[in-house]
C-alpha cells in the first residue's frame, strides 16, 4: 500500500511536503469547502466526529467570533483555532493516569516539537475547563513516556507498530516514527509542563517517571555536549534528500566542545550545516531554567536544580562568545548555527525555535538590541531564505525550498511585533494566501498561493487561532477589523 508518507518519500518532495488543494481530502466530514464568494460555512467535522471538545474553546470562538467584523477572519478563526482539538488528539486513560497521543495532523505520528505546540495555545483556557486540563496532561504523561524510550527521538508511534524508517542506520525501536536529534523536542515537553504547573497549580504530572525523563534530557544535553566523545547519537538514512542524513559516518560536521550543544537536525527536521543550532541552545537555555525551578520549588531536588542552573550558565556563556557576532550590514547578531572553530552561518529557518522566534519562546528580551539587529537581517534579502514575490514576503526554508514562504513565519513575526503596521501587514497576508482553503498551509508559493503543501498542518492552523486570540486580549480588535 502507498502511504502519503512514502509518497513523500519518494516523490522527493521531503516528509510534509504535498500540494492538496481539496480539503475534505483530509478532513471527510467537513461541511464543505468554501467557495470564493465569500460564502463562508464552517468547515470542522461535525460535532459527533471531533475527537475533542472544550466548552472553553467553544466559548472562545464565539467571544472572538463576535468580535471580529471581517467575515473571513472569523471564519479562518473558527476552522483553525480548535483544529487540533477537532482532527488530532486522542484522549484516554492509562495506568489510572490522562494520557493524550496527538497526531501532527496528516502524519499520524506525534512529534514531541507539534504535540506541545498543538495544545499550547488552550494552555490559558484550562481553569475553564478541568476537560481540557486533564487532556493535557495527558499530552505531558505521554512525552514523558516518550522521553524514557528515547530521548534521541523527534517521533512517535501510538505503540510499538514500527515504522517506514525502521531501516535509518541508528538505534530504531518499534515504538519510534523518526529518530533524528532535535535539541527543540526535549526543550517543548519542558515548556509544557511547567507552564501547566505555572497556570494550575497541579503537580501531579512530575511523577517519578517524569523526574527520570528530566534527568535524560539533561543527560542528553551533556552528552551532546562532546567534551569527551562524539556522544551516543548517530543517524544515516539512505536517500537523495542531502539534509536527511548526517556526515562523517552519522556523526554531522566536526564541533569543537566549547560547551555547546550538537543538534544533528532543525526543528525542520533536516540536517544541521554546523551543529551548534543557536536558537535550539538558546531554547536549552530556557528549559534548563524552568527544570530548576521545578526541582527547586516542586520536586525539592536541590541538586538536579542547581545542576541546571550551571548546564544552562554555561551553555549561555558559550552562545555569547561564539553566536554573538559581527554581521557585515546589521550590527552585531546571533548567528544561526556555528560549530566553535569559527565558523558561522547566517540564516533563518521559518519553523520554531528560530532566531525570529526567540522572544515567543522566552529566550530573550523583545528589546534585547542583539535580537533587534537579528531580526531586521531575517526578515531581509540578505537571509537566504527570505523570499520576496507577487503576494507575499516572508521566511522558508531547505526543508521545502525555494519561493515557499511558510504562513508560520508570518505568524511568528506578528506575535513578536510591537509595530501594528506589521502586524497588519502579517495578518492581512495570511488571510490572502490560504488559496480560500480556510486553513494554513506548511507553506505556498510567493507568487502562486494555489501552490501551497500540506492542507492538514494542525500545528500552523493552531498557531494561527493563537495570534488572533492574543490580538483580541491585547485590544487590537479595531487592527483586525481595520
Amino acid at each position: 500500500m502507498i502511504t502519503r508518507r512514502n509518497f513523500l518519500k519518494n516523490s522527493g518532495l521531503g516528509l510534509a511536503a504535498a500540494t492538496l488543494g481539496n480539503v475534505g481530502d483530509l478532513f471527510p466530514n467537513t461541511n464543505r469547502i468554501a467557495s470564493q464568494s465569500a460564502d463562508y460555512a464552517c468547515l470542522r467535522p461535525a460535532v459527533a466526529d471531533r475527537n475533542f471538545t472544550s466548552k472553553a474553546v467553544e466559548a472562545t470562538i464565539t467571544q472572538v467570533k463576535k468580535q471580529l467584523k471581517n467575515p473571513k477572519l472569523a471564519w479562518m478563526f473558527e476552522n483553525c483555532f480548535p483544529n487540533t482539538l477537532d482532527t488530532t488528539v486522542h484522549f484516554r486513560t492509562q495506568d489510572n493516569r490522562p494520557d493524550t497521543f496527538v497526531y501532527t495532523g496528516d502524519i499520524h505520528a506525534m512529534w514531541l516539537r507539534d504535540s506541545a505546540a498543538q495544545v499550547w495555545p488552550y494552555l490559558k483556557l484550562m481553569k475553564k475547563d478541568t476537560s481540557l486540563q486533564q487532556l493535557i496532561a495527558g499530552v505531558i504523561n505521554r512525552q514523558t513516556k516518550c522521553v524514557l524510550i528515547d530521548p534521541y527521538a523527534n517521533a512517535f508511534n501510538d505503540g510499538p507498530t514500527g515504522s517506514e524508517w525502521e531501516s535509518d542506520h541508528t538505534a530504531m525501536k518499534p515504538e519510534l516514527h523518526e529518530r533524528k536529534w532535535e535539541i527543540d523536542s526535549l526543550c517543548y515537553t519542558v515548556r509544557l509542563a511547567y507552564h501547566y504547573w505555572k497556570l494550575t497549580g497541579d503537580t501531579s504530572v512530575f511523577s517519578a517517571d517524569w523526574r527520570q525523563a528530566a534527568a535524560s534530557i539533561v543527560n542528553t544535553f551533556k552528552d551532546q555536549q562532546r567534551k569527551a566523545s562524539l556522544g551516543q547519537y548517530k543517524f544515516q538514512r539512505k536517500t537523495d534528500r542531502q539534509l536527511d542524513t548526517l556526515a562523517n559516518n552519522g556523526y554531522g560536521s566536526p564541533v569543537n566542545p566549547v560547551g555547546l550543544i550538537v543538534s544533528s537536525f532543525r526543528p525542520s527536521d533536516d540536517a544541521t550545516t554546523f551543529g551548534f543550532l543557536i536558537p535550539s541552545n538558546l531554547f536549552a537555555v530556557t528549559s534548563l531554567k524552568q527544570l530548576a525551578e521545578i526541582s527547586a520549588q516542586v520536586t525539592n531536588d536541590s541538586a538536579f536544580a542547581s545542576t541546571c542552573t550551571a548546564l544552562a550558565e554555561e551553555v549561555q556563556a558559550a552562545v555569547n562568545r561564539y553566536a554573538v557576532t559581527d554581521h557585515l550590514n546589521y550590527g552585531k547578531v546571533y548567528a544561526f548555527e556555528v560549530d566553535g572553530f569559527g565558523n558561522r552561518l547566517f540564516m533563518d529557518d521559518a519553523n520554531v525555535p528560530s532566531l525570529l522566534a526567540l522572544p515567543y519562546l522566552g529566550c530573550v528580551e523583545n528589546d534585547d538590541p542583539v535580537y533587534l539587529n537579528t531580526r531586521r537581517f531575517v526578515w531581509s534579502v540578505d537571509n537566504p531564505y527570505f523570499f520576496k514575490g507577487k503576494y507575499a514576503e516572508g521566511i522558508g526554508g531547505p526543508h521545502i525550498g525555494f519561493d515557499m514562504i511558510w504562513p508560520m513565519s508570518l505568524i511568528i513575526k506578528a506575535m513578536t511585533s510591537t509595530d501594528d503596521s506589521e502586524i497588519s501587514y502579517c495578518v492581512k497576508t495570511l488571510l490572502a494566501t490560504d488559496n480560500e482553503t480556510g486553513f494554513m498551509h506548511e507553506s505556498f508559493n510567493k507568487d502562486q498561493p494555489a501552490n501551497f503543501t500540506r492542507s492538514w498542518f494542525a500545528w500552523a492552523n493552531t498557531l494561527f487561532g493563537e495570534l488572533i486570540l492574543k490580538l483580541v486580549d491585547e485590544k487590537k480588535v479595531k487592527l483586525l477589523n481595520s
